[in-house]
């Protein structure tokens, strides 16, 4: 079988411009497969793969959460934290529409509207991440500290 190429994404060219250190990942994407699939076949900790989600408040105003791969986003904390009544998940085409990727394929980088970034803080203690390229089944791998120079996310603790 031939090598796939690695993809040039939005959020390649993103990473690219800030001359960031990062690792292409591909895997064999599974429909509704979600992070328990990209840890086993990279063979990572779910832990360290990390979640890119869209989600908008009460007023329809989108935000990007990451969270590990391995915890779900407590809406309720999240919204406590912001000072908004409710956070929720946007619905797949809205997600696709804000960020320009397709859903399980969203990146943080490169996104088509600029949303402010809310990274669960745990993250930025881990070594080395692994986070959607802007495709499904492309993952990158890089510091946490990439994620935080280029996003500047707001670190939040809303894991459930």
């Amino acid at each position: 079988m031939a090598q796939e190429k690695t993809p040039v994404t939005a959020a390649v060219r993103v990473l690219r411009q800030h001359k960031a250190e990062y690792s292409d990942h591909l895997y064999a994407y599974e429909e509704k497969g979600g992070t328990a699939v990209s840890s086993r076949e990279l063979g990572v900790d779910e832990h360290a793969v990390i979640k890119t989600l869209i989600m908008e408040d009460e007023q329809h105003r989108p935000l990007i959460v990451l969270m590990h791969g391995d915890r779900e986003v407590s809406t309720k904390n999240l919204a406590r934290h912001l000072g908004v009544k409710t956070i929720s998940p946007c619905a797949p085409a809205t997600a696709d529409r804000h960020s320009g990727y397709q859903v399980g394929g969203t990146s943080p980088f490169g996104t088509r509207k600029a949303m402010p970034v809310y990274m669960q803080a745990s993250i930025a203690a881990l070594p080395k991440i692994y986070i959607n390229g802007g495709k499904r089944g492309y993952l990158v791998g890089l510091s946490p500290q990439v994620v935080i120079d280029i996003l500047k996310p707001e670190l939040v603790d809303a894991a459930a």
